[in-house]
């Protein structure tokens, strides 16, 4: 009986005590990046929109990416209006954006619209690299400049912060800013640190027209950005991260638009997680890249809410269990949820939620629930499918 609980909580504590060391590591590393020395200010930029019926966001973002503070003349706001039914594309061109219009019944989806924005630019050859941000997010001033100082030094990668806009809409959509910033803020400076990848997040991020003519985009998975960035590290390119500068858009605050929200998002990277976790330790392995082996162990950590639900299984069975393997495990076990407190205390340091969001991190724990309840169930839609806004 002893030899089968002793195994029993190495099954549960090995997951553990690896996913909180990695974030533990990441969080000791997590001070603020020096900024780049500016740039030149010649590089040109497409700014891309992919947007699918976004008749009431999208004159927004393009009033927010014409006003950024880059040459006029060197940068032009493209909105790819993808199977929409609305009046999103006659809105972008009157808000002074240039409009794909793309229908295809087959090949729905935001990496199709993608795809055909990159080709478009990249035939038009005026552009030497192209930035892609969601119709419903709002961009920093210096958003181009972030990236500029960056490629010019080299990088053909970079992501902006990706935050939320609507941080103080509801507990719910606290929660999410903390859980961000611990993802995009916390892990992406200490890889920026260690010269690693941190990834493609979906708004927000660039890429030269070199880069996209020795990697092609062909990503159509619900979660294109995190697919195409594994791309690009098995190829040998990182994603630098520029967190001075922002694109940050509006989460769902209700219960149902977020629970079809958090399906495809973590249907699509389960998928990742099954389909590019070894290959990706293959060729890191093979070619000794921190990059590759980087990527692949942000896939096998799943996202905090497991984590914690993993610790919180290892901190009961532990207790449980003292009277027959010792206390040793009891320490182990708080290892890891002083390792994952600290993460997420860090997270919440930079999300900008405040004294409020601390006190919502007590429903934390009805959170994971639901999110486990959630992905139990299944049902994950292979569309693109608009989330409704909290003003619609």
């Amino acid at each position: 009986m002893h030899i089968v609980v002793t195994l029993v909580l190495w099954v549960i504590a090995v997951p553990a005590v690896l996913s909180c060391l990695y974030l533990l590591g990441l969080t000791l590393l997590s001070a603020r990046n020096a900024v780049p020395s500016p740039s030149t200010r010649q590089l040109r930029f497409d700014l891309i929109v992919p947007a699918h019926n976004e008749e009431a966001v999208i004159a927004n973002i393009v009033s927010s990416l014409k006003a950024v503070d880059w040459p006029a003349d060197r940068f032009r706001v493209v909105v790819v209006a993808d199977n929409c039914t609305d009046k999103t594309a006659a809105i972008a061109r009157a808000a002074g954006a240039q409009v794909l219009e793309r229908t295809d019944r087959e090949k729905r989806g935001k990496g199709y619209a993608l795809q055909l924005a990159f080709k478009a630019s990249r035939e038009h050859n005026w552009a030497n690299a192209v930035a892609v941000v969601d119709a419903d997010a709002q961009v920093s001033a210096n958003f181009v400049e972030a990236i500029a100082c960056r490629m010019e030094r080299g990088e053909h990668a970079v992501q902006v912060h990706y935050g939320i806009s609507n941080t103080n809409a509801s507990w719910r959509t606290r929660l999410l800013s903390i859980a961000k910033a611990a993802f995009h803020m916390v892990r992406s400076r200490a890889r920026e640190r260690l010269k690693l990848s941190c990834g493609l997040r979906g708004n927000g991020w660039s890429v030269t027209h070199d880069l996209l003519e020795r990697v092609p985009y062909s990503a159509f998975s619900l979660t294109e950005d995190l697919e195409y960035g594994i791309t690009l590290g098995i190829n040998g390119y990182r994603v630098a991260y520029a967190d001075e500068a922002h694109s940050d858009a509006e989460m769902v605050s209700g219960e149902k638009e977020s629970r079809k929200q958090r399906q495809r998002w973590e249907g699509g990277r389960f998928a990742l997680v099954r389909s590019c976790t070894l290959p990706l330790l293959a060729v890191g392995l093979r070619r000794r890249s921190g990059v590759c082996i980087d990527l692949a162990l942000d896939l096998m950590v799943l996202p905090l809410s497991y984590v914690a639900l993993n610790v919180a299984v290892l901190l009961c069975a532990a207790f449980a269990a003292a009277h027959s393997v010792g206390v040793g495990w009891i320490w182990v076990a708080s290892g890891c949820a002083a390792a994952l407190v600290l993460h997420i205390l860090r997270g919440w340091q930079l999300s900008g939620s405040g004294l409020q969001g601390l006190l919502d991190l007590g429903r934390a724990p009805g959170f994971v629930l639901w999110k486990v309840v959630l992905m139990l169930r299944g049902g994950t839609s292979k569309e693109w499918v608009r989330t409704k806004r909290e003003g619609s």
